[in-house]
């Protein structure tokens, strides 16, 4: 199954009737890793009246949020919606809010934390990650063309390429396209071409897809 997550921590802020809200994004796989990065944000910001946060893990499909002393539901659910509607996971939000003195009513907390929350995201590289299986294709020159040809319909990512007696290519190949792609592999080539299928894991193929 697909899923989105991001590459690298992100952070966006805005203020907001003199209250500054400022978002942190990171990507975490397990619970401990989510509950560093929230003990991290608030060690960093001990000024700050509110640390709220979600995150979202595949581990255990777990999901946590924290409204950090706001009114109830105005401010960790709003950013784990915001999250949750852009169908991401194992990544975690905190949400920063130095306090400006002008209190911005449970309506207004509701936007400013889901603003944040949005405003981060966007700053953030979004991977689209699928299960997927290096493979590696040796064929004849004569072959490359054909293969060549065929292989941008099935989003493929190349790894490497080694053009020396034969060509060797090296590829990242989505499981659920993999078994149609060797059978065209086959098709094309009468038998000729030869193929290895290695390790599968998870990949991003969002340059591709």
């Amino acid at each position: 199954m697909d899923y989105y997550t991001i590459a690298v921590p992100a952070r966006s802020s805005f203020i907001e009737k003199r209250s500054e809200f400022i978002g942190f994004l990171s990507p975490v796989h397990t619970n401990q890793d989510a509950v560093d990065f929230i003990n991290a944000i608030k060690a960093e910001h001990r000024k700050a009246k509110h640390h709220v946060y979600a995150y979202i893990l595949r581990e255990d499909h777990m999901t946590r949020f924290s409204d950090d002393g706001e009114p109830q539901g105005t401010a960790g659910v709003p950013v784990l919606e915001v999250l949750q509607k852009r169908q991401l996971t194992d990544l975690c939000c905190v949400v920063v809010r130095y306090f400006g003195g002008i209190l911005l009513g449970g309506g207004g907390l509701v936007r400013a934390y889901s603003h944040s929350a949005a405003l981060t995201c966007e700053a953030a590289q979004i991977q689209h990650m699928y299960e997927s299986t290096s493979l590696s294709i040796h064929m004849d020159y004569t072959l490359y063309g054909k293969v060549s040809h065929c292989l941008p319909k099935y989003g493929v990512l190349e790894k490497n390429s080694n053009f020396g007696t034969d060509v060797l290519l090296e590829l990242l190949v989505r499981n659920e396209v993999l078994p149609a792609l060797l059978d065209e592999l086959t098709e094309i080539s009468g038998g000729k071409i030869r193929t290895e299928c290695g390790k599968t894991a998870f990949a991003d193929f969002s340059s591709v897809i």
